[in-house]
């Protein structure tokens, strides 16, 4: 079971009338976990403001990093990747800003990922993304540090992780026994790594299990009410993927919303 507590430190309690940010929101509670923000870990300025949907994702999307198995688990850390990962996806990728909306550390640090992401995320908005091709729409990224085509994850990012997933699913109603996917069912890509793609069914079960905790376990989206086009097509992964640090498969595709 994975396992760690289930607010941590400087989360938030959400229920009745009281919301972050002066909103004020009628849906299920929610546990948000401590989120640093893009000024706590050093963001460059994106080159241009990301586009917000009024409506929120259908899907969590799971990827690793495809970075060193780090043994530093310090804040300063979770900082440092969060500016390498951008750098890579603006000078490397030319991207507008870092891709995904949500980066976890192997010490557990959970990192606020492109700009206005944690703010469309309380307003239960979603702000579109570059890290699942065709799918960037409709769905919500999130970077776990390492590699795990065979390594196991660590158990601090693991908490973080079901924490975070049970924060979303409880934000924007999601079922998390089908809304919790890997970066594979979408796109041809190794990623999240085979290790940690046999631990999806265990965090989709923990999330549940944190969602019940919370009370909230009622009216969530099933995935037979996600359109077709919206749902995992399980690809074939490629036999000769590009191994190259921070990359980890098809992030854009026409279907994408910029970059």
């Amino acid at each position: 079971m994975l396992r760690g507590a289930a607010l941590a430190g400087g989360g938030v309690l959400l229920g009745g009338a009281t919301a972050l940010g002066g909103a004020t929101r009628s849906a299920h509670a929610a546990a948000e976990p401590h989120v640093h923000t893009r000024a706590n870990w050093g963001a460059r300025r994106p080159r241009r403001r990301a586009r917000v949907l009024g409506s929120g994702p259908d899907h969590i999307v799971v990827h690793h990093t495809a970075t060193a198995n780090t043994s530093d688990t310090s804040t300063s850390h979770a900082a440092a990747l969060s500016r390498s990962i951008q750098r890579y996806h603006m000078d490397t990728n030319g991207w507008d800003d870092i891709g995904q909306q949500l980066t976890i550390s192997r010490g557990g640090h959970v990192m606020e990922g492109r700009n206005t992401s944690l703010a469309a995320i309380r307003a239960a908005n979603h702000t579109v993304g570059a890290h699942t091709a065709y799918h960037n729409s409709h769905t919500i990224g999130i970077e776990n540090e390492g590699t795990y085509s065979s390594a196991t994850p660590p158990e601090a990012l693991m908490a973080s992780l079901a924490e975070t997933c049970a924060w979303l699913c409880a934000v924007y109603n999601l079922d998390p026994s089908s809304a919790i996917v890997g970066h594979r069912d979408y796109n041809a890509t190794s990623c999240p790594g085979d290790r940690l793609y046999a631990m999806l069914p265990e965090l989709r079960s923990e999330t549940r299990t944190r969602m019940r905790a919370q009370l909230v376990d009622e009216d969530l989206l099933d995935g037979s009410e996600v359109p077709e086009e919206h749902r995992p097509s399980y690809p074939e992964r490629p036999m000769d993927e590009r191994r190259t640090e921070h990359f980890h498969g098809p992030a854009l595709g026409e279907h994408g919303g910029g970059s």
